[in-house]
This record gives structure tokens, sequence and C-alpha cells, in this order.
């Protein structure tokens, strides 16, 4: 059992350092710099290299230092405050390659993997077809005999660092008959290959991200080591697991740029004048500011629980992660839209103390697609939405989640992906938590509580209503509203679960804090802006205030950060 540590996260603070200080390597002016080149920032990622950034994505018994998963969300989310382009294309994409031969390797597969990561290599997991998009289950790329040799014959497009990574998980068919163990996932190392087989295509613009080279590769009947397979025939059962950590990692870290645009915008409000006075003394941007600082932290609560759950409930993660995911990227693009009006004109400068805000904007935007992409988290958890109203939610006594699921300094277990399951099984106890949650409150935010309560009593009677054909690929459009409503009462019971088990460490203990945050989410819930109550609103933008002035994060953690920016000015 580990408990998290967080001076990790704090000696890679200070190797970066401050991203406000232009003369910084890897500060935000070099990171911007990049961006304009369409490049990594190759000063950045040396000293990732120097620090051995990629320990953070190997088991404890491999020779690296994950054994948490909220470890690593933290490692990431301090690339990701800094430079999304950073934080997928150094870090993320080789995580998240790594964790399919995690799930489905033998020892000498994990091996393998363990040594490319941390010689610093690159891993890159080749999964997109342009021809079949997120149907994986149509993928053409192939491993074939020829004369007695298995080849790999295809292409992939539109694959992460698939050109400069040494480390390769092709997902390909490996059986002609259908059926669900048609394709199976294949580690590469390209140093053992005939590199004549190989063939680089051309890479892919983008206007997002700008750093992260797209790339495509084509094998022209490649052999492949017999031993490459990883668990034949659990191709898609293994990427099913996989992108439950993706779901749960993407908001987790997206929360970074989100931060640092509203620092940005902060910055930017706090020393300009209008109207005769600051401008953050106008009621309706402090309003703003304070409602984006409580959006933040609902996303940030939920992922708080969301990863712990891959520990402590991982036969339900299933569920979660997608539910999380839906949510979580869309409370965090509507937070930068905000921001981009409090800064007017200043939102779109590549130039100037504002410049960053811009390439944030355009990054974040890849937090709602791809694979992990909201269609695709609905399609993940409508065919559970009937079992789980039956079953769990229809249970006469809910039953709690566990208080390691919410108490950020409980130890955690294992992280053992293999206990990811492909289905929750009926079981939700992340809901089943609110009714003893709002048990515990009093006055306005009992009835914020008790609201939440009647609309999982309304979600479980729509969802036991569900047909076969509504939860389906062809579902109809109304049902996506079905998954949009579990991942506010999710957040609902994420946001006190985090309250109750924490003691004001997480979040003060006075309960203004959970009514300001359960008013935003009732408002996004119902469809209309929802003004925070006068004294919860005061409360959130004076410790916005104090955070910003004092150099310290937004996050759970408040920790002290190494930013300069204008955390002096008064």
């Amino acid at each position: 059992m580990t408990t998290i540590d967080r001076s990790r996260v704090d000696r890679l603070e200070r190797h970066l350092g401050d991203p406000f200080d232009d003369s910084n390597p890897t500060g935000f002016a070099a990171l911007l710099d990049a961006d304009e080149r369409g490049e990594m920032c190759s000063a950045a990622e040396r000293a990732l290299d120097a620090y051995g950034f990629n320990a953070e994505f190997v088991p404890v018994e491999l020779g690296g230092r994950m054994s948490r998963l909220d470890d690593v969300v933290a490692a990431l989310r301090s690339l990701y405050r800094r430079d999304p382009s950073l934080g997928l294309g150094y870090g993320m994409s080789s995580f998240i390659s790594s964790v399919n031969v995690w799930l489905a390797g033998d020892e000498r597969q994990r091996r393998t993997a363990a040594d490319l990561i941390l010689g610093n290599h690159r891993l890159a997991a080749a999964y997109h077809e342009l021809a079949h998009g997120n149907d994986m289950a149509g993928a053409e790329c192939a491993v074939v005999d020829v004369d007695g040799t298995p080849v790999l014959r295809g292409r992939k497009e539109v694959v992460t660092n698939v050109s400069r990574a040494q480390g390769l998980i092709v997902f390909a068919r490996t059986d002609e008959r259908p059926g669900s163990r048609s394709h199976s996932q294949i580690l590469l190392d390209k140093r053992t290959l005939d590199r004549t087989r190989l063939h680089d295509l051309p890479r892919f613009p983008s206007s997002g991200m700008r750093g992260v080279q797209l790339h495509g590769i084509e094998f022209d009947d490649c052999p492949v080591p017999p031993d490459a397979v990883l668990g034949r025939g659990r191709g898609l059962e293994t990427a099913m697991r996989s992108f439950q950590i993706t779901r749960i990692l993407a908001p987790a870290v997206m929360c970074g740029p989100v931060e640092s645009g509203l620092r940005v915008a902060l910055n930017h409000l706090t020393a300009r004048t209008l109207y005769g006075g600051r401008a953050t003394d106008l009621p309706h941007l402090r309003s703003a500011l304070a409602g984006v600082f409580a959006d933040l932290l609902l996303v940030e609560c939920f992922g708080a629980a969301a990863v712990r759950a891959v520990h402590v409930l991982p036969g339900q993660a299933s569920v979660l992660s997608a539910v999380y995911k839906h949510f979580g990227s869309a409370v965090l693009l509507d937070a930068m839209s905000t921001l981009s009006e409090l800064l007017g004109a200043h939102f779109y400068l590549r130039t100037g103390p504002t410049a960053i805000f811009q390439k944030l904007l355009r990054d974040i935007r890849l937090v709602g697609f791809g694979h992990a992409a909201r269609a695709a988290c609905e399609s993940a958890v409508l065919p559970q939405l009937p079992v789980l109203a039956r079953r769990s939610w229809s249970a006469p006594v809910p039953e709690d989640a566990p208080a390691g699921l919410f108490d950020l300094a409980a130890p955690l277990g294992p992280l053992e992906f293999d206990r990811l399951g492909l289905s929750a099984g009926g079981r939700d106890h992340l809901s089943g938590s609110l009714t003893e949650s709002v048990a515990g409150l009093s006055g306005p935010t009992a009835a914020l509580g008790d609201l939440f309560l009647a609309e999982h009593a309304a979600l479980t009677r729509d969802c036991a209503a569900l047909r076969p054909g509504d939860v389906t690929v062809t579902a109809p459009a109304d049902a996506a509203a079905l998954v949009t409503r579990l991942g506010h009462v999710h957040a609902a019971a994420c946001v006190l679960g985090i309250w109750r088990h924490n003691a004001g460490s997480a979040l003060p203990d006075d309960q203004v804090w959970p009514q300001a945050l359960l008013t935003r989410l009732e408002g996004r819930l119902r469809g209309r802006p929802a003004a925070l109550p006068e004294a919860a609103e005061e409360a959130l933008y004076a410790e916005l205030l104090d955070r910003f002035r004092t150099g310290r994060s937004f996050d759970l953690a408040a920790r002290f950060l190494p930013d300069g920016h204008g955390a002096a000015r008064p």
C-alpha cells in the first residue's frame, strides 16, 4: 500500500522552472517558439530526459517509479499545464502505449517495453486507419503468413510519434474469421525490423498540438518476430481496458492547461484598468472568474475519484471512466471559452504576455475527440445503463463507496490494470455514496443534495425503460442526454465525497464550498448559467486570488509553484 509522493511533482516543477520566465528554456516563450515552427521543444525534451521523466510510466518492479495512477496524473499535469503538445508528444503517447503491454504482455514483452521507455525512447500506439476511424473491428492492417513467415501488411494513419518512436504497439488482424478475437496487438522494436519494409507516410499538419508529430506508417510485408503478439486474439479486449485509462487521464491532465489559462487571465485582468478602476473590481468579471474556478474544481473532484477508482473499484471503471471523460471534457472546454471572452482581443494574440493562451485554447480541443471522444464514451456507457438501473440504482439501501475512493490521504493498493472490467456488471458504488453524503448536509447545500438524489431517481426510471434499440450505435440522439445526466450525478457524488472524507484538506470545511460547486453543477444540468450565491462567490474569488498571489496551484492540492507572473501584485 502506498501514499502519494507529493515531493516528486514538486521536484519536477522546480526542475522545469518558472514557465512565465522568458529566459527559461522550458518556459512559455520557448514553447511558443517551438509551436510556431510546428516542432516539439527540444530543450524541454532534453530537460525531461535528464530528469528521468519516463520512469513515471514504468512499474516499480521493472525499474521505474509507477505504483499509483495519481502520481502519473500529477506528473503529466505538470507538463500539460505548460504545453499540452509536450505532455502528449513526450509523455502521454508513451504511457498509453505502454499500458497495453502492462495489461497483456508476458514477462519478456514487459521487460522490452520497460527498457525502451527507461532508455528515453518513444512508444507509439498504432491503432488508427483513416478508412475505419474508431471502428477498430474493421481494421485491415494484418499479420499474414508468407511462406511460413508472419509478416505485417497494411498501414496506419494519424498516429502520434509513429515516425520517431522506437517501439510500436500495432493493432492488427491476426485471424480472418469474424468476431471479437480477430485482432491482436503487436509489440515491435524498430531496431530489430527490416527497415526497408517500413515506410513513413507524410505528416498530418494540425491546427492544435502543432508540435506533435502525426504521421502514418506502411508495413510492406514486414517480417515480425513470432513472439511479438500481446495476447493473441485479445486486441480489442486489451484496447477497451487501456481506453479506460485514457478516458480518465485526458480530462485529469487537461485541467493543467485550464489552470494556466485562468492564471494568464488573472495576470492580465488584475493589472488592467477599466472605467477608472481595476478590471477585477467589475462584478461580472469577478463572478466569471469564480465560476471558472468552481468548474475547474468540479473536474478536479471527479478526476480524483476516477483516478482512485482504478485502484479501489477497478471493476466499475468502464462506466466511471467514460462518464468522467464525457463530463470533464465539456466543462473544461466551456471554461476555456469563458476565459477567452474575459481576455477579449488578447486571447488570440500570438505575442506578448497572453500569447500562451491562444496555444492552450487550440491544444485543449483534443480533449473532445479521438477514441476517447464524447460519442465513443456514450457508446461505452449506453448499453450498461439499463443494467445499472435494475441492479445497483434500484437497491432498497444504496451501497456507499469505500472511503478510499475519496480520501486523498488514504493508501492505495497496487496498480493492477488487468483488474479493469469490460463491464461494471450493474454496480455503481459512486452513485450509491450520494445518499450517505447528502445525509450529512444542512441548509441550502442539503437542498442541492436532495435535488441530485431526485435526479438520480428520475434517471433510474428513464434508464430502466430503455429498449434494446436505444442503447446501440444507432441509438436516438436524445439517448446521449442520459449519459450527460449521469455525469452530473456522478460529479455531485464526487464533490460531496471529497468534501466529506478530507476534513478541509481538499475543500474547506465550510459548506459554502460544496454549495458553490453543486450550484454550478445544477445550472449545467438545467442548461442555464448558474449565478453563485453571494457568499459562495466571495469565498471562491478570495481563495482564487490568494492562490494566485501566493503562487499556489488551483487544484485540490494547492501546492506552491515556481511561477513568477504577478504573484506579488496587491
